[in-house]
């Protein structure tokens, strides 16, 4: 399985440590829970990006139409979402 080697201060270290005695666990699998719910996190986020854009693309007359001062002026102006 391929590995990472993370620099941590002193003190990010320590606190580590502590985490991990307060839940019983290991500081390797400590890190290894942190980084995969921050990346579960971050594909959740792309995907409800992607639905907004969605979204908003499918409804964005309905959202011109009940927000007309909103809408972009000017030539050349077009939708963004």
């Amino acid at each position: 399985m391929p590995a990472l080697n993370v620099e941590f201060s002193d003190r990010e270290l320590e606190d580590l440590r502590q985490i991990a005695r307060e839940r019983g666990t290991s500081m390797k699998a400590l890190v290894r829970e942190a980084a995969a719910a921050d990346i579960a996190r971050h594909r959740a986020l792309q995907e409800g990006a992607e639905a907004f854009r969605h979204f908003f693309a499918t409804h964005a007359d309905e959202f011109a139409a009940a927000f007309p001062d909103d809408e972009p002026s000017g030539k050349g102006a077009g939708r963004a979402a």
